[in-house]
């Protein structure tokens, strides 16, 4: 074991752990934005029909995530302890669960593409509805690749090899884009471009990582796809984690497309001010989400070599990281915020409306969002997910739905109400996890 003062990561680990995963969320904030963009020229119609139904599968994809947020704890751990073999069994026990969840959900939701969105978006014009069925059909089969990927991605991670994911998805969003520029300004297939683009860059990137992943120079290796057997035991320790996170994620998704629908109350100038102040404050988040997915690791090896203490060290100095990150971030964002919103052509009342909520958003992400969205990755990587779920849940129907609910709608304080409602979400989660954090009970949590 390990003397009690003999620090377990190096400032280079760090370093190599976290700036890959800065960058691979930098591009899928922007190569998202670019696919957007491809698509407009499609017209209205498919505009919607993709936005849609993208709102539709980040439910979904918050599932995979979750699993994958379960199999890099569980595997984090037993590295830790320097159990190879466990880690090892435990990573194909992801993949395993991931493909099987994933196929069976394209299986089933296939054939009722259309009842699904017309069920949760209710009566929308047929051509919005015609051009959603044909892309969600392209996004469905797309799920088993995009799960694997996910489940490999974060194994990768685990070994604190984030490096590989970086390219990995560098290579994935370029078929995307050159699949989008091919497929819909060449070939002029619309939505169908869309998603061939989507399916394809979802094919490539899950073969690419399956063959690396089956490198036995790994510490996590995965060589032998034939004999993935289904081990009970091991998936549960999955799920100890993967059900409370996925519970969590997909509340929260549900809360904020709840919230967003008080905004539609107001008009097409809050709408657009609310979307493009979300596109722009994303940015910022993008440092906090990055050393979120690095915590799993660092937190994660911590405990499971019974180091507790190095995995409150590591978890001060990765919240430090991440405030300076986003104050680096967030205090020229303040002052370029007139300059970036001027570029979306906005209307005179939106674009007042979009400066004056992303310059508020600067403020508080740099002063409370890690508290209420880096930190509970710490606590998940310990195993306290459950705790991590009734806070999240509590918080946003109390809080973030009820709050904006009260403020924009009874209050008429409109787009301003619904923001300020997201920041006391954002302060009542941060009050309960440094408590929790700094009282040391997430310490006794036990997942291997």
């Amino acid at each position: 074991m390990q003397a009690a003062s003999e620090p377990m990561f190096t400032r280079r680990f760090l370093y190599t752990l976290i700036i890959p995963l800065v960058i691979e969320q930098f591009l899928a904030v922007t190569i998202g934005m670019a696919d957007t963009v491809m698509v407009a020229s499609s017209g209205e119609a498919a505009v919607s029909a993709i936005s849609l139904v993208d709102s539709i599968t980040i439910l979904v994809v918050t599932l995979f995530a979750a699993f994958a947020t379960g199999g890099a704890v569980v595997s984090s751990q037993y590295l830790g302890r320097k159990d190879y073999a466990s880690a090892n069994s435990a990573a194909k026990q992801l993949l395993v669960l991931s493909v099987v969840v994933s196929t069976i959900m394209m299986l089933l939701c296939l054939p009722f593409r259309r009842q699904i969105i017309s069920f949760i978006f209710g009566s929308i014009e047929e051509q919005v509805l015609s051009n959603g069925s044909t892309y969600f059909l392209y996004i469905l089969v797309s799920l088993p690749f995009l799960a694997t990927y996910n489940a490999c991605a974060s194994l990768f991670r685990s070994m604190g090899n984030s490096k590989v994911n970086l390219w990995v998805s560098i290579i994935m969003n370029l078929v995307n884009v050159i699949g989008n520029a091919y497929f819909i300004f060449s070939l002029k297939l619309g939505v169908i471009g869309a998603g061939l683009a989507t399916l394809l860059s979802r094919i490539i990137g899950s073969t690419i990582i399956l063959i690396l992943i089956a490198n036995p120079m790994n510490v996590i290796s995965i060589r032998n796809y034939r004999r993935l057997e289904w081990r009970t035991e091991m998936i549960k320790r999955i799920l100890r984690i993967g059900i409370p996170t996925g519970i969590e994620g997909s509340v929260f998704q549900i809360g904020k497309l709840l919230v967003q629908g008080f905004i539609a109350v107001f008009g097409t100038a809050s709408i657009a001010a609310n979307a493009i102040s979300g596109s722009v404050t994303s940015f910022i988040n993008i440092p906090g989400g990055a050393i979120g997915l690095a915590s799993i690791t660092v937190i994660g090896q911590a405990i499971g070599a019974k180091r507790p203490d190095q995995a409150v060290h590591y978890g001060k100095l990765l919240l430090l990281i991440t405030y300076i990150a986003m104050t680096a971030l967030a205090i020229p964002g303040y002052f370029l915020t007139p300059s970036i919103v001027k570029i979306f052509n906005l209307s005179a009342d939106a674009t007042a409306m979009a400066s004056n909520v992303i310059r508020i958003t600067m403020i508080f992400s740099a002063t409370i969002w890690p508290t209420a969205f880096a930190l509970p990755n710490f606590l998940r990587a310990a195993g306290d997910a459950k705790f991590t779920m009734v806070v999240s849940m509590f918080s946003m129907w109390a809080f973030r739905v009820a709050m904006s609910y009260f403020l924009a709608i009874t209050l008429n304080w409109g787009i301003y109400g619904v923001w300020a409602g997201m920041y006391i979400d954002w302060f009542s989660r941060s009050i309960f996890f440094i408590v929790r954090f700094f009282g040391g009970k997430w310490k006794t949590k036990r997942v291997i």
